[in-house]
């Protein structure tokens, strides 16, 4: 059981993402952090972080081996906090175009993750990224705080409406390299990034800190 100090985090282990150094990462940001796919683990925890690395259908198929879909689907249902990183951003997105072939994606947010318009491709590498001016994740960073990407897709747009007044907008944060793509997202309970917080040195270590501060 969690206390007022320190919060449970899930590392969802599905078989893609580099869970350990997220794991690593989280507890040096003063989470207890634990790695599992147990279902009653992931749903009771204070916040669910969701990794991904490598082909969206591929990290899509794996999830959905670990009833990680409908872990993430639950407690988004229950406003429990649920942070996809990478890949684990993109799979939030309606669909995902990898070499002409789309696949499902949870379809938490609409619109498609598609390939990266740029003369350098992967994206990898430090890059600045460019928050709204209330975003809680990046609150307490300087404007040229860096973050590691490693990523040859991307969202491209935004499609997410709200009609209604009583739900607050996304919080939705760009980047660019080659053209603009999202970087990050806060939606209620559903934050994301595009780019690997756990290998973003100190500006990572204090993103982490803000999101474990919000659970």
């Amino acid at each position: 059981m969690s206390t007022a100090a320190t919060k449970k985090v899930v590392v969802f282990d599905y078989g893609f993402g580099n869970v350990r150094s997220a794991e690593r990462a989280l507890a040096r940001a003063g989470a207890d952090v634990e790695i599992t796919r147990d279902y009653d683990a992931a749903m009771n925890a204070d916040g669910l972080l969701v990794p991904g690395v490598g082909a969206f259908a591929a990290c899509m198929a794996g999830l959905k081996e670990a009833r990680g879909d409908w872990v993430v689907g639950r407690r988004l249902a229950g406003g429990r906090p649920v942070m996809g990183i990478c890949v684990g951003m993109q799979i939030l997105f309606a669909r995902g175009i990898e070499h002409g072939v789309e696949a499902e994606g949870l379809d938490e947010w609409p619109g498609t993750v598609g390939p990266l318009k740029a003369d350098v491709v992967p994206h990898m590498g430090w890059n600045t990224v460019e928050p709204p001016a209330d975003s809680r994740l990046f609150a307490g960073l300087d404007a040229d705080a860096r973050f590691y990407f490693v990523h040859s897709y991307a969202a491209h747009g935004w499609e997410l409406e709200v009609h209604n007044p009583a739900i607050a907008p996304a919080r939705v944060t760009w980047s660019t390299h080659g053209e603009r793509f999202v970087a990050a997202v806060e939606n209620g309970p559903l934050w994301a990034t595009q780019f690997h917080p756990e290998k973003s040195g100190d500006a990572g270590a204090q993103l982490l800190t803000n999101w474990i501060g919000t659970l």
